[in-house]
């Protein structure tokens, strides 16, 4: 057999061919993985681990290879869980207090369920920031996980799916799944060097997940590839076919927004964002560089009115942020919460009504084009300093939260790529947009994308 180190570290794909080929087994890998969880327990990457259960499906997942009858490219193939999302046999806690970690769940979410009947393992329940509303992925009552692109200082993971990029990236499973209602799949997966795709509105159900915003959460899955996005995107369906088909740069144009994304950007996202575009104008794809109104609309929109976030959070968890309950949530959650109580009928109807018009504007602007940008203008930056002073986590964390943060307000669908590294090594990260609806589309073309920005970045390897 192959070294299962090496073979851990593979795609979610390739870890699939290599259960055909005879490489490795389905309980070899879980085996070992499971061993590497418990060992990086400090690291409070996992809330939940289903040891039981992924040895159960590892097993049955190893018969149907032995007879030839695999259930899907995936089958066998680890999986874990952002913690919002309802497990059979474990409690599902929103990464808060609110909620019972003695209750276990009597049934899978449907996409979990999905993935359970492609023969996929379910190693466990991963950490987020609390109720999922933050995008850099502090949890005070779980802990922070550690991002392991750099052991020396604790560095945000990014959020809110916190957990799930820190899993993908430090070698603890293979692929995650995240929700994300203003960046919380692409920003994890910018900040840990791994891939990240934000799904279009009403692509994946969300019943049986703890809500932030019912308008705007949506699921998504984080992996090693765009592949294993797109692989991924089809087990999560319930669909037996990959959609999306590998598209040709030279048929591709790329709009990059002059205006907004690329303020108060660091210098290596900068220059690792201008190198990308570099590659795919070689590749053959046409770069067109503009301003794009509506971006300016939706942020306008935000100074004035609020967030449909915030509103959507408070209706949903007012009695517990104004009770004494809330004494017990992260006090930097439950004052975002707390902002929408002071929104207006005016705001929300004026939110509704921008928010709509600058879809429209967008979606006619793109043509059929891609929207490009840094998926993040920062890196990843320490925990201390931002656990430390109220005033510069929120001043980070709208930061970093702004530019995916206009893509769930344009009801686009996004895929965010590792495009480089850092002087300090830490990954920065690129955007792709395209319009609701457009999921294999924009992954079609982020297969032949991936391909072209090959050589700019180097995932972390053995020993991570």
């Amino acid at each position: 057999m192959a070294d299962i180190e090496d073979i851990s570290r593979r795609t979610a794909v390739e870890i699939g061919l290599a259960f055909r080929n005879g490489e490795t087994t389905p309980p070899a890998l879980a085996d070992y993985l499971l061993g590497r969880i418990e060992a990086s327990r400090g690291d409070n990457v996992f809330i939940t681990v289903t040891a039981a259960r992924a040895m159960r499906e590892a097993e049955a997942a190893a018969a149907r290879y032995e007879r030839g009858r695999p259930l899907s490219p995936l089958d066998g193939v680890p999986i874990a869980w952002k913690d919002l999302i309802d497990i059979e046999g474990a409690p599902t806690t929103g990464g808060s207090l609110l909620f019972s970690r003695e209750v276990p769940k009597t049934r899978d979410q449907q996409s979990a369920a999905n993935a359970a009947a492609a023969g996929m393992v379910c190693l466990g329940k991963l950490n987020l920031s609390e109720l999922a509303f933050s995008g850099l992925g502090l949890n005070p009552h779980f802990g922070t996980p550690v991002n392991p692109n750099d052991r020396g200082t604790h560095r945000a993971p990014g959020g809110s799916s916190s957990g799930s990029g820190a899993a993908v990236a430090g070698g603890l499973a293979p692929c995650a799944i995240g929700t994300d209602t203003g960046g919380s799949v692409r920003i994890p997966a910018a900040f840990n060097g791994i891939v990240g795709f934000k799904t279009s509105e009403g692509r994946l159900d969300k019943t049986g997940v703890i809500p932030l915003s019912r308008t705007l959460d949506t699921l998504g899955p984080l992996g090693r590839s765009v592949a294993d996005c797109a692989v991924l995107d089809m087990v999560l369906r319930g669909a037996v076919t990959v959609e999306a088909r590998r598209r040709d740069l030279r048929d591709l144009t790329l709009l990059v927004p002059t205006n907004h994304v690329c303020d108060q950007a660091e210098p290596a996202v900068l220059a690792n964002f201008e190198q990308a575009l570099e590659a795919l104008a070689r590749g053959g794809a046409t770069i067109v560089r503009d301003k794009v109104d509506a971006l300016d609309a939706i942020a306008e929109m935000t100074a004035r009115h609020g967030t449909l976030t915030a509103a959507e959070a408070y209706f949903e968890y007012r009695d517990a942020v104004e009770s004494e309950k809330g004494g017990a949530m992260d006090r930097r959650v439950r004052h975002r919460i707390l902002s929408g109580r002071q929104m207006s009928a005016h705001d929300l109807v004026s939110i509704g009504r921008i928010r709509e018009k600058a879809i429209a504007d967008v979606e006619a602007r793109l043509g059929g084009a891609l929207l490009v940008m840094p998926t993040t203008p920062v890196t990843a930056p320490e925990v201390a300093p931002l656990d430390a002073d109220d005033a510069l986590f929120h001043e980070v964390n709208l930061r970093t939260l702004r530019n995916t943060w206009l893509g769930n307000n344009l009801r686009l669908c996004g895929l965010a790529m590792p495009n480089g590294r850092d002087h300090r090594g830490l990954p920065t990260s690129i955007l792709f947009s395209a319009t609701n609806g457009e999921d294999d589309r924009l992954l079609g073309f982020g297969l032949e994308i991936e391909r072209a920005l090959q050589g700019l970045f180097e995932p972390l390897g053995r020993g991570a």
